[in-house]
């Protein structure tokens, strides 16, 4: 099971409310920081996703994809690097057919 959400509490309320020391004043402070830099990095990751719904260079013939620092790579290894996405391999079955003339008879 996961931990359960943190609301941050206002370190104010908590002083007039409870009585709370400074180290829980301090611990709140530095748990909503940690909160709102990891709301950033995961924002940060959403417009990543995002930009692969943009356009994206790919060559006609080889369907390599041309990055961020203009070198041709992989369609696999760009979606995996931009991406949660995962790969298994095998052939379509015209593929196969101009592949394997001999064996594919589907």
């Amino acid at each position: 099971m996961g931990r359960a959400p943190v609301v941050p509490a206002d370190p104010a309320a908590l002083i007039a409310g409870e009585g709370a020391s400074r180290q829980q004043i301090e611990a709140l402070r530095q748990r909503e920081e940690e909160l709102t830099k990891s709301n950033q990095a995961l924002h940060q990751a959403l417009q990543q996703v995002k930009a692969l719904r943009g356009m994206i260079p790919i060559c006609s013939s080889c369907k390599r994809i041309r990055n961020d620092q203009n070198y041709w790579q992989r369609l696999e290894d760009y979606l995996q690097e931009h991406s949660d996405a995962e790969f298994s391999h095998s052939l379509c079955t015209e593929c196969a057919k101009r592949l394997y003339p001999g064996v594919y008879n589907g």
